[in-house]
């Protein structure tokens, strides 16, 4: 279950202050307050049954679809790695009930016909493996909480050993091994090569690297907004009520 940033926030004040009348979760639990809601079996984890069933019942039921934004990237790609960290992942901290992310780790990737080397990336065999490290982990975790994990990595360093650590971080019900068996498996190719599919669909073909589109569709205005500022264009886009980090609304927390 996705929740805003207001509504993480709102969770965790009202468990700060009581406002439920109860507690904070145990020590046992393992994930960081923003994935409490996540599913029945986190929130039961760490004892915030109630908590979630009462944020979502506060909710605005959403008739209008969210903003679709897909990026085709690569993984060690310095324009990406920026667009990711500035724009992003910031933007869909702020506006995640209007805007749905779908990663797409591939872009300029060329399939070999090799038995050693199936991809050569456009940074080397690291960049390759970083491609089908990221990809395995959307697999494993979806989209929603893998973004969490992947801009933790692409923020990193070094992108490939945060892979780990980062993973534990946001997602530790998932074990390494099951990812890296993903890796070194045909999953991980067969991942690759869907990737590779969606990026040669694209119309217009990818030119570079980021390539964005929104709703399915690429434009060079939406490239230069997106770039400018992905906060406002997804604002802009979204056909609904704008929420209030769209309009500057102040937004009160009751207690009760």
């Amino acid at each position: 279950m996705k929740l805003s940033g207001m509504l993480a926030v709102f969770l965790l004040f009202c468990l700060v202050q009581g406002g439920f009348g109860m507690s904070h979760p145990k020590p046992s639990c393992r994930y960081p307050p923003s994935q409490w809601c996540r599913s029945l079996e986190i929130a039961m984890e760490c004892k915030v049954q109630k908590q979630c069933m009462e944020v979502t019942a506060i909710r605005p039921i959403q008739a209008v679809p969210p903003v679709s934004v897909t990026l085709y990237y690569e993984s060690m790609c310095p324009a990406c790695r920026v667009f990711i960290t500035q724009q992003l992942f910031p933007a869909w901290t702020m506006l995640q009930d209007i805007m749905a992310i779908t990663l797409v780790p591939h872009s300029n990737t060329k399939e070999l016909p090799s038995v050693n080397s199936v991809f050569e990336c456009q940074h080397r065999q690291q960049e390759c493996r970083g491609n089908m490290i990221e990809a395995c982990i959307i697999h494993r975790t979806g989209h929603t909480l893998a973004f969490n994990i992947i801009y933790c990595m692409e923020s990193s360093a070094d992108v490939l050993s945060a892979a780990q650590p980062c993973l534990q971080l946001y997602a530790p019900s998932v074990s390494w091994s099951a990812v890296d068996s993903c890796v070194r498996g045909g999953l991980g190719s067969q991942l690759m090569e869907a990737n590779a599919a969606m990026t040669r669909a694209l119309n217009p073909t990818h030119k570079q690297v980021p390539w964005v589109t929104f709703n399915g569709e690429y434009t060079m205005e939406f490239e230069d907004k997106a770039t400018a500022s992905l906060f406002q264009l997804v604002c802009q886009l979204y056909k609904g009520v704008k929420p209030a980090a769209c309009t500057g609304a102040p937004v009160r927390l009751s207690r009760s």
